[in-house]
């Protein structure tokens, strides 16, 4: 790698250290605000955990898309999925925040990283179909283990992200156990949460 490429590389890398403090609408266990990168760190462990059950699917792939998919959210910060429709363009601003934070990348992995990107964005893969599936899931999963504050609308999660559950069998059954939990918290939302018996 050239001088002038690796310290591009560098530059990039710093600028998306600015991931660690943007903040989401979870709450972890002990109270405190979700960042994305957290979230983007927990949701490709998750596709790790279930790796046996995807097979038949590129696994670089699919955690690079898993690593990729919010990092246009480093520049302008989250938009929860319950403000979407007062945000219609959030894809396009993510989009040009995303080339913004890579503008110091060869050519090449600049290129490879958007392609990335626009491929999970619109579901155009296979391996794009389930880590849209499991982000929701992985968000669904900390809505309901967090310490959240009062009103927090876990009703929510009933319909978050169903659309891509019938991606995979196994989304299906992991969703099936989340909306019990779901249910569980929105009818005693201030009881901390339990996790099942395993």
């Amino acid at each position: 790698m050239t001088p002038e490429n690796l310290q591009g590389c560098l530059t990039f890398l710093r600028e998306a250290e600015r991931l660690k403090n943007v903040l989401r609408s979870a709450y972890t266990t002990t109270g405190k605000q979700e960042s994305t990168a957290e979230h983007s760190w927990r949701l490709c462990l998750m596709a790790m955990v279930f790796e046996s059950e995807f097979a038949r699917l590129d696994m670089a792939r699919l955690l690079k898309l898993c690593v990729l998919h919010d990092l246009g959210e480093a520049l302008h910060g989250d938009v929860p999925a319950v403000a979407l429709e007062q945000n219609p363009n959030k894809s396009a601003i993510e989009r040009a925040d995303l080339q913004t934070l890579m503008q110091t990348l060869p050519r090449a992995l600049a290129a490879e990283f958007m392609a990335l990107w626009e491929e999970y964005e619109n579901a155009t893969s296979p391996e794009a179909l389930i880590v849209k599936g499991l982000d929701k899931l992985e968000t669904i999963l900390q809505h309901n283990q967090g310490i959240n504050p009062p009103g927090f609308d876990y009703g929510f999660n009933l319909d978050y992200g169903q659309k891509y559950m019938g991606a995979h069998p196994l989304l299906q059954q992991i969703r099936a156990l989340l909306d019990a939990d779901t249910r569980a918290r929105h009818a005693k939302p201030h009881v901390p949460y339990t996790p099942p018996a395993a």
